[in-house]
């Protein structure tokens, strides 16, 4: 059986934030360890039918940076949702969701800059 490892690398500061945060794959042509400001990790636990997750930000990311990583990651669970259920009219809602979302943040980022 082939198996494929993912490490992650988290540099805390003494209030424990994350100040650096570096993933590497096993599976990656690069093989080395690469900077990442934010991660979200969901996995499934099937024994006790709960979703697990690691969700960690540098100080470093905007809050421009984070509007963009949720879209961003919203329209990909969308299409990862897609392709295991066949349900496109979920899909849709959830994409529809995702830009709302980010058309909101948007408006939102205007106002304060117009202030």
């Amino acid at each position: 059986m082939h198996q494929s490892t993912i490490t992650v690398k988290v540099a805390l500061d003494e209030k424990r934030v994350p100040t650096d945060i570096q993933w590497a794959a096993s599976e990656s042509a690069e093989g080395q360890f690469q900077q990442a400001k934010a991660m979200m990790i969901s996995l499934w636990d099937g024994a006790d039918k709960a979703a697990l997750r690691i969700d960690l930000w540098t100080q470093q990311m905007m809050v421009d940076e984070m509007a963009d990583f949720f879209y961003q990651t919203m329209m990909t669970m969308a299409d990862t949702y897609g392709r295991a259920t066949q349900y496109q009219d979920q899909v849709e809602e959830m994409k529809t969701f995702a830009r709302t979302f980010y058309e909101q943040f948007r408006a939102k980022q205007l106002a304060n800059n117009k202030a």
